[in-house]
């Protein structure tokens, strides 16, 4: 059977993003899954970020697994996901979900709330779901989403329409794959990594062009201003997020104790391996470091900008009083979040292969507390008028 998302070009100037014609409906019979966490901004106000991040990519890491890791569209978005897949599993992928919902909230006491919405449905609203494909390696594309299709679901899910209720109690998903051992990516002197969300108004041109903007602003920093240290990222150890890696996995390793151990023997291991070079049968510790910085998804399009990036204190400021005009311009909405660090979350299928997943997302508060203060700003502007 052929995979109708891969048959879509690939793309690898991040600019294109605002591109209409790089973007491919997607067929009436697909199916979009959509999540977040009730309460994310409680939760992130106790600081629990990874907490957060690792509930967020669950549900990417589940419904993979249920795939068989077979490609399909999908976006990280810190408390939650979103994602669109064909209906020749959506049984399982519904219990994956289902399930994830119930591990959530058995495990971490986290209300992950996740839905699926038919595609027919969606434009029949008079939206529709379209993907491309921007590949940031090789082996590795994520998807961009355009035609405010995917935030209508989420919209329609918040709202308490196509929600999928949770899976029966001690039901467990299937979360093989997901860990989060890299340490925190720190600011360096006076920068600051910046949370960035950015949401159309009703006229596309200006959207593009406040956009357009921004990516000038920060293509002219190293690396276009993503947050991944030039040398690599450094590998905690103890991991930060052992305990939540074993939790993940402790249904399937015989319990919490035995699945802790396993993760612990691991990143010992691998540990080892990243700071002397050896190489250990097919992994190589250098190639996998490397990859880990190619296949990071600091920057997204999920019918608006999304962005984790690494900036000087002067340029942050800049920053936020570009897109303040903006917004009193009427052009678009936004919300950012200024922090000392960003983290990351993983999704590697095998590490002796180099499509492996990183989704970067700020270490105090991120993509939810930008979107808190979108949402407050929203608000406010819907009393008012």
């Amino acid at each position: 059977m052929t995979n109708l998302y891969l048959d879509i070009p690939v793309f690898d100037d991040f600019a294109d993003v605002l591109d209409a014609s790089i973007y491919h409906e997607l067929p009436d019979d697909w199916w979009v899954g959509t999540s977040d966490i009730v309460g994310s901004t409680k939760a992130v106000a106790a600081g629990r970020f990874k907490d957060v991040n690792m509930v967020g990519a669950s549900v990417i890491c589940a419904v993979s697994n249920a795939l068989g890791h077979s490609d399909y569209p999908f976006m990280f978005g810190g408390d939650g996901a979103s994602f669109a897949c064909p209906p020749d599993h959506i049984d399982a992928v519904r219990d994956a979900m289902a399930a994830t919902a119930i591990w959530a909230v058995e495990t971490l006491q986290l209300d992950l709330r996740v839905g699926l919405t038919r595609i027919s449905e969606i434009c029949a609203s008079g939206r529709s779901v379209r993907v491309a494909r921007y590949a940031v390696s090789h082996p590795v594309s994520y998807a961009m989403f355009n035609g405010r299709g995917m935030r209508w679901a989420e919209d329609q899910m918040r709202a308490g329409h196509n929600v999928i209720p949770p899976a029966a109690p001690g039901t467990r998903p299937d979360l093989t794959g997901l860990s989060c051992r890299w340490s925190p990516i720190k600011a360096e002197g006076t920068d600051q990594i910046l949370s960035i969300i950015v949401q159309p108004d009703e006229d596309r041109d200006k959207f593009n062009a406040v956009v357009s903007g921004l990516f000038e602003i920060l293509d002219d920093s190293p690396r276009k201003s993503s947050p991944v240290p030039e040398d690599g990222l450094d590998f905690a150890f103890p991991p930060p997020g052992l305990k939540l890696e074993a939790r993940a996995t402790q249904h399937k390793e015989g319990g919490y104790f035995k699945a802790w151990f396993k993760a612990f023997y691991i990143a010992f291991i691998a540990l080892i391996l990243i700071k002397t070079g050896w190489k250990l049968g097919e992994f190589d510790p250098k190639r996998y470091r490397d990859y880990t910085g190619y296949n990071t998804d600091f920057r997204k399009f999920g019918d608006g900008l999304w962005m984790t990036v690494n900036c000087t204190a002067a340029r942050g400021a800049k920053i936020d009083e570009y897109l303040k005009a903006a917004e009193e311009r009427g052009d678009i909405h936004f919300g950012t979040h200024h922090q000392r660090t960003a983290i990351m979350t993983c999704i590697v299928p095998s590490i002796t292969n180099d499509a492996h997943f990183h989704f970067l997302d700020g270490g105090e508060g991120g993509y939810t507390a930008a979107s808190s203060v979108y949402k407050a700003k929203m608000a406010r502007t819907q009393v008012a008028s």
